[in-house]
């Protein structure tokens, strides 16, 4: 069976976070770098993985992404510093 992720991308400032699911991160993420998706991440330029989890299943990544989106911002950040206390760029490892 094929993985499924929930990642967080931020933009360069590291202002504005986004949330997001897929079951190919690689293309996912090559989406949001190039801009190839019109919407907020284009819009706001928001292109950089700073978090990510790996299901085993679509369904527990949509709920774990329907539970991040639903945390506090202050939150969100928390995990953020836990995981990649730098917040660089880990779609450089993929």
């Amino acid at each position: 069976m094929k993985s499924s992720y929930v990642y967080i991308l931020t933009n360069k400032s590291n202002t504005t976070l986004y949330i997001g699911v897929t079951n190919d991160i690689v293309r996912r993420v090559t989406e949001h770098k190039n801009e190839m998706v019109d919407g907020f991440t284009k819009k706001y330029k928001i292109n950089k993985l700073i978090h990510l989890e790996e299901f085993s299943n679509i369904y527990d990544a949509i709920t774990r992404e329907k539970q991040l989106k639903g945390w506090t911002r202050q939150k969100k950040i928390e995990l953020i510093n836990e995981t990649n206390p730098e917040w660089k760029d880990l779609s450089f490892d993929l």
